[in-house]
């Protein structure tokens, strides 16, 4: 029987299209690697499939976190067979032994150095099951006691809880500022706030909340745009914990009266990590909000960010004109920053000259010119738009439009050649017109300057390893029937740490505004009229787009109906 590859299996099983075979090979050629890794690159096929793949491939079994067998066995000492750091580098990890064998879950059972390495360092034949890269990551944390650590870090500030109501008390802000240096230096406070950090992060949180109360602290993390509680510290770590994150992002310690910005960044085991912090004061002393930034989890990719076909099409023809103005709008947390970035990737050429202006800059992108705006020096975006208009841009991009004069601007630029791409605060893609009419901004200019618009919202996706089908009683929500009989609900499992969400995805309108649509704004039409029209041309609301990610299997109904007014 001839040897398949890869790529045939995959192929066979309906998985990837030949386009995408060609383009993955073309991917691997260039930078090395494997063919698999190209591929889930691409985002073509989950880490699992390509398990599948490999197993079907070499006739080696497979196992996942959700089926329930990759699961060490607690009573061998395997953790002294295979160390934490060796496991988390070569992603393996031992499951059983026998007295002459070991059996490893690993990723890449084609690694013949990484064998050769655990024969060696066991003294075992390697049995080799294949896992995916993510579940085998997870339970390493798990079995190598990463959470058990931080819950008794969190126990040991508890354990002189007694000793300590003095110190609370000087929590009230008395301590000297040599000793408010001295406690944020002590090592179990720079334990803490380490373990704290590199939780969130392995939990895949987003921001990380730490909030005094009258006799307790509350910590707290966001993930999946939901916030969690966390076990807290003792309160009488309170002050120490701020002044140790103060310390770290280069803000003033002994200032507690007024908020203060400032950032650091940490190195995990694969990557660095970018933090930002904000301090704010309460009647019970600071607020820490702390913002994840980590790249390697957002894909800056139009095509991967969760349009529908059609509204990636049309997006792609909107943000592809020589000049205009596009509009992304949605509330604080909606992913409007992301797809600017993700469009911008998508534009970038070494023949364009693009240039940012935000507040604050939140990822670094390679060849794209981006500046930080400094309202205390006088650098706001009306002022650094004047500027960039002398830069000779290709493509400007304008982190909010918050007044009249910014407004103005981006509108002269948008007319004078210039792709102008900027956020504004409305509830969908339609209200954003007469939000520019109530800025300040004529009709004729906003029907003369506006190209795109995207109103956007986050959903969370369901878990794919324990999402159950069901058939609901109610078809129709405002006027919208779905066409699938059977839709999908949140169940919870131990990859998704029994939540039933694993991950977000974005529910979007987006209009293109064309010769028609440009008429009816510059004649004063109502909103109704234009989202009438715009209805004619195949544009989806927020809750249609959302209805599709429900009937697809991608979100459930209820995520949907709490994100958007029916």
């Amino acid at each position: 029987m001839r040897y398949k590859k890869i790529g045939e299996i995959l192929l066979l099983e309906g998985l990837i299209s030949s386009p995408q075979l060609e383009e993955a090979i073309k991917i691997q050629r260039k930078d090395g690697g494997r063919l698999g890794e190209a591929l889930i690159k691409l985002g073509y096929v989950t880490d699992e499939q390509i398990v599948v793949a490999l197993g079907k491939q070499l006739g080696i079994p497979y196992v996942t976190l959700s089926s329930g067998k990759l699961k060490p066995s607690s009573d061998q000492d395997l953790q002294d067979l295979l160390p934490y750091d060796f496991a988390l580098k070569n992603i393996c990890i031992p499951l059983s032994r026998t007295i002459s064998s070991l059996t490893v879950a690993m990723f890449d059972p084609t690694d013949l150095i990484l064998l050769d390495n655990l024969r060696k360092m066991t003294s075992c034949d390697i049995n080799p099951i294949i896992a995916p890269r993510a579940d085998i990551l997870k339970t390493i944390e798990e079995f190598y006691g990463k959470a058990k650590i931080f819950q008794e870090a969190i126990e040991e500030t508890y354990a002189d809880e007694p000793a300590k109501v003095e110190e609370i008390k000087e929590s009230a802000g008395e301590l000297s500022l040599d000793r408010l240096i001295a406690r944020a230096e002590e090592a179990p406070v720079v334990k803490l706030v380490d373990l704290i950090v590199r939780q969130a992060i392995h939990e895949g949180a987003s921001d990380i909340h730490l909030e005094p109360q009258r006799d307790r602290l509350i910590l707290r993390y966001r993930i999946d745009g939901v916030l969690y509680e966390m076990p807290p510290p003792s309160p009488s770590l309170h002050l120490a914990l701020v002044s140790r994150i103060k310390i770290l992002s280069r803000m003033d310690i002994a200032e507690k009266r007024l908020p203060q910005d400032g950032g650091f960044t940490v190195k995990t085991d694969t990557k660095v990590i970018d933090l930002r912090i904000s301090s704010i004061p309460t009647i019970y002393g600071e607020k820490i909000v702390i913002r994840i930034l980590d790249k390697s989890r957002v894909p800056l990719d139009l095509a991967q960010i969760g349009f529908l076909p059609q509204e990636l099409e049309v997006a792609k023809k909107g943000v592809t004109a020589p000049h205009g103005l596009v509009l992304l709008t949605g509330p604080t947390g909606s992913g409007k920053t992301t797809t600017l970035y993700a469009t911008l990737n998508y534009l970038k050429t070494p023949k364009k000259n693009i240039i940012t202006t935000e507040d604050p800059v939140e990822y670094r992108l390679d060849g794209i010119n981006q500046v930080q705006v400094r309202p205390e020096i006088g650098l706001s975006f009306a002022q650094a738009l004047r500027s960039f208009l002398r830069q000779d841009p290709d493509i400007i991009l304008v982190g909010e439009v918050r007044d009249l004069e910014t407004a103005e601007i981006c509108m002269r630029a948008a007319l004078t050649g210039h792709l102008v791409l900027s956020t504004l605060h409305t509830n969908d893609a339609v209200s954003a017109i007469v939000r520019l009419v109530d800025i300040g901004i004529p009709n004729y200019l906003v029907a003369s300057s506006l190209r795109l618009i995207i109103a956007q919202r986050l959903i969370r996706k369901l878990c794919p390893s324990c999402k159950q089908a069901y058939e609901p009683k109610t078809k129709e929500f405002g006027g919208i029937k779905m066409s699938s009989g059977v839709i999908y609900k949140p169940k919870g499992c131990q990859l998704c740490n029994f939540i039933g969400y694993k991950g977000r995805s974005l529910i979007a309108e987006v209009i293109l505004v064309d010769e028609e649509i440009r008429e009816l704004i510059y004649n004063k039409a109502s909103l109704a009229d234009i989202s009438k029209l715009a209805r004619k041309k195949g544009f989806f609301s927020l809750l249609a787009s959302g209805l599709k990610k429900v009937e697809d299997g991608t979100t459930s109904l209820d995520e949907v109906l709490s994100i958007v007014i029916v």
